[in-house]
């Protein structure tokens, strides 16, 4: 096959072109202004374990997202997670008795807060804190006290299996 100057204009047009829709998919599909909005207050959570979850997840209410988890720190004195959140500044009647649980997008996905809401008349600020907490559940620690349960069952029936009756 002859290269010619219209056959290369024409694949370097293509090329150009599939970039450039990449580009547009890219910035269209990826809300940036989610991850650098400033606007909203911070509020924190302490948790047990925040197993997996990372500063950008999403915090939810109802299903609905309403705010990003902006840092996670350890608190030495307690030996805690302590999870500061920004909430939208649309979302300011949020009861302050509300509750905070680390929650996993289906089976095995990523890690966000949710929020469930309390019933107190008086509603979170800036710089507030959520005492009630739930921590996450991580897969690995249920499955690993399972298989205990089940290897601890198994010894007591063969143990009480060969102990039978002596002649």
């Amino acid at each position: 096959m002859e290269s010619t100057p219209a056959r290369e204009l024409g694949a370097g047009m293509f090329v150009l072109l599939g970039f450039a829709a990449l580009f547009f998919l890219a910035t269209q599909t990826t809300n940036i202004e989610s991850y650098i909005n400033e606007d909203g207050y911070l509020v924190t959570a302490t948790f047990e374990d925040v197993a997996g979850l990372k500063e950008r997840a999403p915090v939810t209410m109802a299903g609905v997202t309403i705010g990003r988890v902006e840092k996670i720190e350890f608190d030495p004195d307690g030996l805690n997670a302590v999870v500061t959140m920004r909430i939208g500044p649309k979302f300011n009647r949020i009861p302050d008795d509300s509750d905070a649980s680390i929650l996993t997008a289906g089976l095995l996905g990523s890690k966000y807060v949710g929020i469930g809401p309390g019933g107190s008349e008086t509603y979170l600020a800036a710089n507030s804190r959520i005492e009630l907490t739930q921590s996450a559940i991580v897969l690995e620690n249920i499955i690993g006290k399972l298989l205990f349960r089940f290897g601890t069952e198994s010894d007591h029936a063969t143990s009480s299996t060969d102990a039978g009756p002596s002649e």
